[in-house]
Order: C-alpha cells, then structure tokens, then sequence
C-alpha cells in the first residue's frame, strides 16, 4: 500500500529541474523519487553551539558515538570557527581527530563546518595529526543581507567570494562541500525572503562546487505553505536531488515543513537530536526540528532511515539530562517512557 502512496506523477517542476541538470552537467538521483530518506543529524555542532556552559569534549565524543549505534550515517560533529565567536567549538581540533581515529572507514560521513578557506586548512591540519583526511565540509550563506551582516559581518556577494576561496582550497583537496543557506523564508531583520532569490542563490551555490544546499528556515517561522513557495521556485533552477531542508522547530511547524519537503520530494532532512540548538543572532529562534520527532512521522509514512528509533531516542534523553535541559522532543519523550 505504502508504495503507491508515494508513488508521485512526475511534475513539472521536476520536468524543468532535470532539464536544468542536462544544461548544466548536473544529474537527477533516482534517490528523490525513492522511500529513503537521508537525516542529517547535526546537533554535535548545530545542537550545541549555542549551549551557554562549556560542554566537555568527551560528552560531545559519546553523544557522536550515541548517533552513530543509532543508525545515523551522516553527523555534523563541529565547526572550524574562531573560538572567539563560537566558544562551545573551541575544541574543534582535539575532538575531530578523535571521531576520525575511532570511526573512519565505518562507512558514515562525520562532516565539520569551515566557512571560509581558513577553516577548511584548519580541519586538514587536525585531521593529518592522526594520518586522517577530511572528506567533507559545509560552508553557509544567508539569503538576507541583514543576516548575513550579523552572522559573518560579510555582504552575500562578499561571502560568495569567501566561498569560492574556500572550495578552491577544498577541491586541491578532494573534500566535498555540502552548502548552507539560511533564512530562506525571513529574516529577523529584512522580513520575508523572496523566494526567487532564494532560487538565485541555491544555483549560484551548486555553480560555485556544492554538491547540495541545505535550505534553512533559521528563525523558524514558515509553514507548509511558505515552505511550498519556496521550493516550487527553488526548483525550477536546480535538481531535487541537490536540495536539502533545514527546519526550526520556534513555531512548532518543524515537523509539518519537513514533511512538505518531502511531499515535493526532498529526499535530504537536517535535524537536531532533543531538539538542540538555536540561532544566537535570531531572537527567540528555538532549536532545529528534533531527529526523534522527524524520523517517527517518516517512519509513520512508510518511508525508511535506516535508524533505530528506540535508541536514537533515548539518546536524545541522554544528551538533554547532561545538558540539564528539557527535551524538546514530543516523539522522544513518549519513545522512551515505555521503555
């Protein structure tokens, strides 16, 4: 039964957007019209950067193990950024060594964050002290100039620029570079982001050497509808195969969006276990949509992740307790008072 439900006629927006990829070199994965879906769990990172006490090194290093004996195949599990700015990675370079010796081969991508080229030679200098490479990174933009000013003091013409060095230095490398780009559907200080610059800013990512860009809704505020306009444009510039979305969770309409996303065919979801994390430069921007809550509506639907449930909850009850906070996922929360 579940295979003619998402069984889907093929549209037109994916009629133009594989037209598009044989313009451009790029080419349509069969994995959008699959019963896959990817999570892409970035709370070592995302979850925790905003996290006011200083979180040890070795709980980051068990919350990662947690993940990866939960089934997740792609973690995000820190960002090469100044200290300065991001206090809560300032152990980027004692803690991605470690993932790397312990974990590398097992056949799941632990990504970091590095914006710029600095960043990236960072991460390649840590992942050479235990004889590692890297193989990915993520840089991000924003599709407002006012966010993109308080987040990285840059111009989004600027941070392109920054960009292009960074994946100069990523290709010498042979590291893929996987794009974030926030804000998609407002920003806290320009308002509503028109989607067709979204649209503009997504191709110009994969034009400049991303092999995806993660879409965020950074405060939170979009629904299913808003999420619609947006992608529909998206769409009709680029693949469905290279698209991913990023959802807050501020509005409660974390879960719905994902869900809209993949209704449309986004086969990419980035998610927080517990909920983890916030954006500082957004004012009362809550955490990402929890992994927990997303995975047990998909599972729900029929569609697949490869992860256990059961565990990857209480994981996230773990990760919440150390961090003496609430778990801000509903699905996790019941998951585990029955167990």
């Amino acid at each position: 039964m579940w295979k003619d439900v998402l069984r889907r006629p093929i549209t037109t927006e994916k009629l133009i957007s594989f037209s598009r990829a044989k313009r451009t070199g790029r080419c349509l994965s069969t994995t959008t019209d699959s019963n896959f879906v990817r999570i892409i769990d970035v709370s070592p990172r995302d979850g925790l950067q905003n996290e006011k006490a200083a979180v040890e090194t070795e709980t980051k290093l068990e919350l990662i193990d947690r993940l990866t004996k939960a089934g997740l195949k792609e973690i995000e599990v820190t960002a090469f950024v100044s200290p300065k700015w991001v206090p809560q990675m300032g152990d980027h370079s004692i803690l991605y060594p470690k993932v790397l010796s312990k974990y590398d081969g097992n056949g799941v991508k632990y990504s970091v964050l590095a914006p710029n080229a600095k960043g990236i030679e960072q991460a390649i200098e840590s992942a050479s002290t235990v004889g590692k490479k890297v193989h990915e990174v993520a840089i991000f933009g924003a599709a407002s100039e006012g966010f993109s000013y308080k987040n990285t003091n840059r111009s989004i013409d600027q941070g392109f620029e920054a960009f292009e060095k960074a994946i100069k230095v990523a290709r010498e490398n042979d590291i893929r570079v996987r794009g974030y780009l926030s804000t998609v559907i407002a920003c806290p200080y320009d308002g509503p982001t028109s989607p067709s610059l979204v649209a503009k800013l997504t191709e110009r990512m994969l034009d400049i050497g991303c092999y995806e860009v993660s879409l965020g809704d950074t405060i939170g505020v979009g629904t299913p509808a808003t999420i619609e306009a947006m992608l529909s444009e998206v769409l009709k510039a680029v693949p469905l195969s290279q698209i991913a979305i990023h959802a807050h969770d501020t509005y409660g309409q974390g879960v719905a969006n994902v869900l809209k996303a993949v209704e449309m065919g986004v086969r990419s979801v980035d998610s927080s276990v517990g909920g983890l994390g916030g954006c500082p430069y957004a004012k009362g921007a809550s955490g990402n949509v929890s992994t927990e809550d997303v995975v047990y509506a998909l599972h729900g639907l029929g569609y697949d992740t490869g992860i256990d449930l059961n565990a990857l909850s209480l994981t996230g009850s773990w990760i919440s307790n150390q961090l003496n906070r609430a778990n801000a996922s509903k699905a996790g929360r019941a998951i585990v008072s029955k167990l």
